[in-house]
């Protein structure tokens, strides 16, 4: 028998409480459910790099090959996306980058990993250094960084920053 309690709480509405056993019913059905969902669809994962600082753009590369060898041991399929602007866009700039090797050797060796570069932080240090920048081959230019992690938030994918 599975037992509800109905709760007012202070003006906000009703609640409804479900007794222990229907609770610990309700979790043995679902979780199987949960499980089977979660070995059938991609992981999506956007990482933000935003700072000039070859530590935390290391950790982030971390962060993204050890997703892809988690979700690889598991069987599951994995998407993640580096998006670099403001300070962190020396991370996929051609003449400044100090991962650029290891950036080629990801985009090599996974090609679930993409790596973005932000068009108005481009601008923005092309006028400010008066030279013409480029970013490495490996990089895909978008027009916004942060527009960029917001769409992709918005499709849901899983924001991390390092």
């Amino acid at each position: 028998m599975h037992l509800l309690k109905t709760a007012a709480l202070g003006g906000i509405g009703l609640v409804m409480i479900a007794t222990m056993p229907a609770f610990a019913e309700s979790q043995s059905k679902i979780a199987p459910t949960v499980a089977y969902s979660t070995m059938h669809r991609t992981h999506r994962v956007v990482i933000q790099v935003t700072q000039n600082d070859p530590a935390v753009m290391n950790m982030a590369l971390n962060n993204g090959e050890n997703l892809v060898k988690y979700y690889q041991d598991k069987g599951e399929k994995i998407e993640i996306e580096f998006v670099a602007y403001g300070a962190g866009l020396n991370m996929v700039r051609s003449d400044t980058s100090p991962v650029k090797e290891r950036l080629a050797a990801i985009s090599s060796s996974m090609k679930n990993v993409t790596f973005t570069g932000c068009g108005n932080t481009l601008a923005t240090q092309s006028k400010q250094e008066n030279k013409n920048i480029t970013l490495l081959p490996e990089t895909h230019l978008v027009p916004a960084g942060i527009a960029r992690i917001v769409e992709l938030e918005e499709q849901g994918w899983t924001y991390v920053r390092p």
